[in-house]
C-alpha cells in the first residue's frame, strides 16, 4: 500500500535493544508456551492507496469456523481488533459469541487512516501511528478502545500498532491508559524504508518496557535460521546489500530471517524456526495472520482455494510440531497472569482460558 510515498527524513524511530534484566522471567509453571493474535481488520486493496471508507468485513462470517478449527486443536486465539470491524454490528456479534468459550482474548489494533478522529494528511507516513501527533495518536486510540468496550464487553489490555507502527511516544501512552501487553514489534524488521519503526535489535524474547516497566512486550516472534545464524542481524543487514543476496542466502541454508506466520513464510522454513526459537529458550512463542486471510481474496497470501487450504496445512503441521515439542497454548488471560500477575479471570482478557 502506499507505493511511491517517501518518508519523512529523520523520521525513523528505532527502537533499542531491551536490558537483559528487563526479559519476562516466566513462572517455572507456566512451561513452553505459544499464542496466537489475529489482526482483527477490515478488507482492501493491499496494491492500492489509503483510503478511509469502502472497506468490507465480510470475511468475518469465515471467523467463527476457523476459531472452532484452531480450538480443536487446543489453540487459544487473541483478535486485535481495529476501528471498521468493532463499527460494524455483524462483526461485533461475532466477537461476542466467540468470548462466551472462556479463553478468547480481545485486544486493540489501531489502522489510523480508518480509526477517527481523521485530522491527519491520509499517506504512508501517517499510516504508521506512531508517526502522528502524540496528541492525535492518544485520541484515535480513545476511540478505538472506547468503541471495543461497548461492542464487546471487554476493556482491552493488549495492543498492537497497525503495520507494526509503534512510535516513541506509544508506550507511555498505552500505559496511562491501562493497557498491560504491547505486540507491536516485530523482532529483527526494520521499517524505516516505509517511514516505520526499526526494530531489529529486538529479539523474540518477551521483555518489559514502558515507563517504569508498566508493559509486556510480546514480540511476534522471528528467529535467524540457517547455517550462518549466529551472524544474524549483522550478516542479514550486510545481505540486503547484494543483489538477492538474502534470497540466495536462504536458498543455500546459510541464512533466512523467519517470522511465525502462516503469511508469506514457507511450511519447512517456519517448522526449523520453531525448532530454533525453543532451542534458544524462547518461552512464549508469539503467532500472528491478519483475518481476511480466513477467506479467499481479500489478502495476497490467500489469493484462491488452493492457497487456503496451503493456510490450513500450514497451522495443521505447526501445531503438530508444538505438541510433540511440548508447546502448549497460552491465552491472553493466562499471559497476563503469568507476566503481570494478573488473576486469570480477568474480564479484560475475554476469560480465564484453560487451554
Amino acid at each position: 500500500m502506499g507505493e511511491g510515498d517517501e518518508p519523512a527524513p529523520g523520521s525513523a524511530y528505532r527502537v533499542p535493544a531491551p536490558d537483559p534484566a528487563a526479559l519476562v522471567a516466566w513462572p517455572d509453571s507456566f512451561g513452553r508456551r505459544f499464542t496466537i493474535f489475529i489482526d482483527t481488520e477490515e478488507e482492501f486493496d493491499w496494491n492500492g492507496p489509503f483510503v478511509r471508507e469502502g472497506h468490507g468485513t465480510s470475511h468475518m462470517a469465515a471467523v467463527p469456523a476457523a476459531h472452532g478449527r484452531f480450538a480443536a486443536q487446543g489453540a487459544a486465539l487473541t483478535y486485535l481488533v481495529d476501528y471498521p470491524i468493532v463499527a460494524a454490528p455483524a462483526a461485533a456479534e461475532i466477537l461476542r459469541e466467540l468470548l462466551a468459550d472462556g479463553s478468547t482474548g480481545i485486544g486493540t489494533q489501531l489502522h489510523s487512516w480508518v480509526n477517527p478522529p481523521f485530522e491527519e494528511e491520509l499517506n504512508a507516513f501517517n499510516s504508521f501511528a506512531g508517526n502522528l501527533a502524540p496528541a492525535l495518536e492518544e485520541a484515535k486510540l480513545l476511540v478505538l478502545t472506547d468503541a471495543i468496550e461497548r461492542a464487546t464487553g471487554v476493556r482491552p489490555r493488549a495492543y498492537r500498532a497497525g503495520r507494526y507502527g509503534l512510535g516513541p511516544h506509544t508506550l507511555a501512552m498505552l500505559a496511562r491508559h491501562g493497557y498491560r501487553i504491547d505486540t507491536s514489534m516485530r523482532a529483527r524488521y526494520d521499517y524505516r524504508p516505509d517511514g516505520g519503526p526499526d526494530f531489529t535489535a529486538v529479539t523474540p524474547h518477551a521483555f518489559r518496557t514502558g515507563p517504569d516497566n508498566a508493559l509486556v512486550e510480546l514480540p511476534l516472534t522471528t528467529v535467524f535460521t540457517g547455517r550462518a545464524r549466529r551472524a544474524g542481524t549483522e550478516l542479514y543487514r550486510r545481505l540486503g546489500s547484494v543483489p538477492r543476496g538474502r534470497g540466495l542466502a536462504s536458498r543455500l541454508g546459510l541464512l533466512s530471517r523467519v517470522a511465525l506466520t502462516p503469511e508469506d513464510m514457507p511450511l519447512d522454513e517456519a517448522l526449523e524456526a520453531i525448532r530454533v526459537a525453543v532451542g534458544e529458550g524462547v518461552r512464549l512463542l508469539n503467532f500472528g495472520f491478519h483475518s481476511p486471510s480466513l477467506e479467499p481474496g481479500h489478502t495476497p497470501y490467500v489469493r484462491d482455494a488452493a492457497d487456503l487450504a496451503a493456510f490450513w496445512h500450514w497451522w495443521d503441521q505447526v501445531l503438530t510440531l508444538l505438541d510433540r515439542l511440548g508447546v502448549t497454548s497460552a491465552s491472553l488471560a493466562q499471559i497476563l497472569e503469568a507476566a503481570c500477575g494478573e488473576p486469570a479471570t480477568s474480564a479484560s482478557a475475554g476469560g480465564a482460558g484453560g487451554l
